[in-house]
């Protein structure tokens, strides 16, 4: 494949899709530790020191919110994701491109399509009346929180067009279109020819 053919533009594209995929996720990850650290403090405050705090508590679970929704596109990039895979395994390399490139077609974007449309009205009346906490000294960002049920469907909309187009292009005969392994595969800029 050459380097400037549509099926080379498409795999870039495919490349830096993931590449900013991986970046959120990663920066994701860091939550976790922050979870526990935070978790950490509270228990500390509560039990060391008398002291109670709503907004500490809180932010582990928007925290908590953030790893989950943010960090399910990074997962489903790095196939960690269940998967009943009795046939699949025995598939060859072909017909999993094919179950994964229907399955990303018939189940993930009607899937993320649907959450999109029924959070858009939830997530725009919590916006429009700056939704906070109902609990006095808890955080006032609720509509932020709220606005990760766009996010999430974002990010693996955006993981799905990366693995139709790898997917499909391997289909098409690009070969390194799905690398073996998974650092090759955030990279995305292979060539074959």
């Amino acid at each position: 494949m050459v380097q400037g053919s549509p099926k080379g533009r498409l795999l870039r594209l495919a490349g830096w899709l993931d590449l900013a995929n991986a970046w959120v996720g990663r920066v994701i990850a860091w939550l976790a530790l922050s979870m526990v650290l935070v978790t950490f403090l509270v228990v500390v405050l509560r039990y060391g020191f008398d002291l109670g705090s709503i907004a500490l508590q809180e932010s582990v679970t928007y925290m908590h919110a953030m790893l989950f929704m943010l960090g399910a596109a990074y997962t489903l990039q790095r196939d960690g994701h269940v998967r009943v895979d009795i046939f699949y395994q025995g598939f060859s390399r072909r017909g999993r491109a094919w179950v994964n490139l229907l399955g990303t077609l018939m189940l993930l974007v009607p899937v993320c399509l649907f959450i999109l449309a029924s959070s858009w009205g939830y997530v725009a009346e919590s916006w429009a009346v700056h939704e906070g906490s109902r609990e006095a000294g808890g955080l006032p960002y609720v509509y932020w929180l709220k606005t990760l049920m766009l996010l999430m469907p974002l990010l693996l909309l955006l993981q799905g067009i990366v693995w139709v187009l790898r997917n499909g292009l391997l289909l098409a005969g690009v070969e390194a279109a799905l690398p073996g392994d998974a650092e090759a595969a955030s990279s995305g800029v292979a060539a074959d020819g």
